[in-house]
C-alpha cells in the first residue's frame, strides 16, 4: 500500500512539475506502481493475503464470542488443562 502512496504521490508531484520530481524521468517516478504489482502478485500468490484475512475473522470472531459471554455474565473459558 505505501508504493501506492509514494507511486501517485510521485506522479502528482511530476505532473505538477513540483521540485526536485520535475526533472526526474516518468520511468522513474513510475518505479513504485510496478513494486506494487509486484507486492500484489506475491502476496496473493504466497497467501499472505488469504492467511491475514483468516486471522483478523478468527479475531473477530473471538471478541465477539468474549464479549457475549461478558454480556451474559459468564466466564471466559479457562486454559485447558486447568480446573476451577
Amino acid at each position: 500500500m505505501w508504493f501506492l502512496i509514494v507511486g501517485v504521490l510521485g506522479a502528482l508531484l511530476k505532473y505538477l512539475e513540483v521540485g526536485f520530481f520535475a526533472t526526474l524521468s516518468w520511468w522513474i517516478v513510475l518505479i513504485p506502481f510496478v513494486l506494487t504489482l509486484a507486492w500484489w502478485a506475491w502476496a496473493d500468490a504466497s497467501g499472505f493475503t488469504a492467511r491475514k484475512a483468516m486471522k483478523r475473522d478468527e479475531r473477530r470472531r473471538q471478541e465477539r464470542v468474549e464479549r457475549q459471554r461478558s454480556q451474559l455474565g459468564m466466564l471466559s473459558r479457562s486454559k485447558p488443562g486447568r480446573r476451577r
